[in-house]
């Protein structure tokens, strides 16, 4: 896999209107693909503007992951799922992102809650209920609205997504769509507080441990505050923090694996988030747009030829992000994440 440049010591994170590719004419929109591919190429991240949102949905939505978060232990306890199940509470130190790259790390600090398409929701496709899991919904008044109702905006940046790199990798806009129209996607709210007083951290803990993304896209909304980290080519690890109104946008190992390496999945990872030299808390709200779990991702007819040799043997989205989450939720290596593993190590190989 590739990795994010830098330039000068700088990695640097272009900030994207995609208003004119949602409204605009040919023209508009070639120049938003074509922005959108430099990106890709060089650093896998970029922060989108003009996606439309409205400030009332996103202001509900956070008012709703501050309601949940800010609960007993015991209440929140009790929508925990067995790490088999990618739904409901995630308590801090019970995962460990890094073991998605099959290394050993200390368990990460965040605690997280997750939503995600349910099989009930394509009826007449007899979808695996262990891929598209039943959701449970918290007992607090207008949480399940704001969270539905952010769930589909943010579901909608990533199928706008979806159709620019479609137009980006000379496909076409809708290229994307067979093997989208019922995708695993999942909703993680994701809350960073400040440990307890006297609480020992184990070396080198993380908020978050380093780690790519699983599927096509991510679409990130996160607080104005230090944490999110971007490893680049020189081997450094970069703050990234989101620029007023904007949501952070990266691609996932399915689509590098799609791009045969053009398109870059970059590593990531939180640190614990301080200002001023003090621990303070941070929030994120990840939607993954991962693709159907019977899609067979291989390397696409643009990204293949006598100079660039497929690199991947082709998997179906559902056997890779299983493994995967076997690894970040269930603490079983994953295997087979050589190229990943290499980047975190300094080395790229080919």
């Amino acid at each position: 896999m590739a990795v994010a440049q830098t330039t000068g010591g700088v990695l640097s994170v272009p900030v994207i209107d995609i208003g004119p590719f949602r409204s605009g004419g040919e023209v508009e929109r070639d120049a938003v693909a074509a922005a959108v591919d430099g990106a890709a190429r060089t650093v896998g991240f970029m922060q989108v503007v003009g996606h439309g949102i409205a400030d009332r949905t996103i202001d509900a939505f956070v008012a709703a992951m501050d309601d949940f978060f800010g609960q007993d232990t015991g209440f929140k306890a009790g929508y925990r799922c067995p790490p088999g199940v990618n739904r409901g509470y995630t308590p801090p130190r019970s995962e460990a992102l890094a073991n998605s790259l099959g290394l050993v790390s200390a368990a990460d600090l965040f605690e997280a809650f997750n939503v995600g398409a349910q099989a009930r929701d394509f009826p007449g496709l007899d979808l695996p209920p262990a891929d598209y899991p039943d959701n449970v919904w918290p007992q607090l008044r207008g949480y399940r609205d704001a969270v539905t109702d952010w769930f589909a905006e943010a579901g909608g940046v990533a199928r706008t997504m979806t159709r620019i790199f479609g137009r980006a990798l000379g496909l076409g806009e809708d290229y994307f769509t067979p093997v989208t129209d019922h995708s695993v996607d999942v909703l993680r709210t994701i809350n960073y507080r400040p440990p307890p007083a006297g609480t020992r951290l184990e070396p080198e803990q993380l908020g978050m441990g380093a780690h790519t993304d699983y599927g096509i896209v991510t679409v990130l909304w996160a607080d104005p505050v230090p944490g999110l980290q971007i490893l680049g080519g020189d081997g450094g690890w970069h703050p990234v923090t989101p620029a007023p109104g904007a949501l952070l946008v990266n691609l996932g190992d399915g689509l590098a694996r799609w791009t045969n390496d053009l398109w870059i999945s970059t590593m990531h990872r939180v640190v614990p988030p301080r200002l001023d030299g003090q621990l303070v808390r941070r929030r994120s709200a990840a939607f993954f747009h991962d693709g159907n779990v019977d899609a067979v991702i291989s390397p696409l007819p643009t990204c293949v030829g006598p100079d660039r040799p497929a690199r991947y043997e082709p998997v179906t989205v559902g056997e890779h992000v299983r493994a995967k989450l076997a690894g970040s939720r269930g603490g079983a290596l994953t295997e087979g994440a050589e190229r990943e593993v290499a980047r975190l190590r300094g080395g790229t190989p080919g």
